[in-house]
């Protein structure tokens, strides 16, 4: 009896437990908040560099550094609300992993496609797929500024774009096998 009572609140306690993954939950939404506070300020600058593009007085070779700058600019505030949506996925994730469902998102369209994580293996392919977001728009901001003065140079960027290629293959989604109901299952 004293060890069935034992068992019951040590389980109940190790089940409460849980609860501490809130704190990843709360970081991940401030840190989520602080990205897409940094990402519109990254919009901002964008518009101060585009009021000087269209400045004639600029000579060609200012003109294209402003040109790669606004290029650079865009990437970088691309980048900023995808690692924004990415600590936002993590939170909703571990939320409806290990907290609650969250009925809102239960009730939503959009969530449906986006948020609703059922297991572990569904919080890492949606994170999978923004990462992998996120370092295309960091090869791409890499392969601007990174010079091209050889054919090796050339050559590399070109196997990094196959690779890009082949990743955005291998990470689209599979179609579900259709059921063909005129063959049979098994014959016995």
């Amino acid at each position: 009896m004293f060890l069935k009572r034992l068992e019951r609140g040590f389980e109940s306690v190790l089940w409460n437990i849980r609860f501490v993954t809130l704190i990843a939950v709360i970081a991940s939404l401030i840190g989520s908040f602080a990205l897409f506070y940094v990402a519109i300020l990254d919009v901002g600058q964008l518009f101060v560099e585009l009021s000087h593009y269209t400045d004639g007085s600029l000579g060609a070779a200012a003109h294209d550094a402003i040109h790669l700058r606004i290029i650079t600019s865009v990437a970088e505030f691309v980048d900023g609300f995808l690692f924004a949506l990415v600590l936002l996925i993590f939170a909703f994730g571990i939320y409806e992993l290990f907290i609650s469902k969250i009925e809102a998102a239960e009730r939503s369209e959009v969530a449906k496609r986006i948020l609703l994580i059922r297991s572990l293996d569904d919080l890492k392919e949606r994170l999978a797929k923004v990462i992998f977001l996120i370092l295309v728009v960091r090869y791409f901001e890499s392969a601007i500024h990174r010079p091209v003065q050889s054919a090796l140079d050339l050559l590399y960027l070109a196997v990094g774009i196959v690779l890009i290629a082949v990743g955005l293959y291998l990470t689209k989604p599979k179609p579900e096998p259709e059921f063909d109901a005129t063959i049979p299952l098994s014959r016995h």
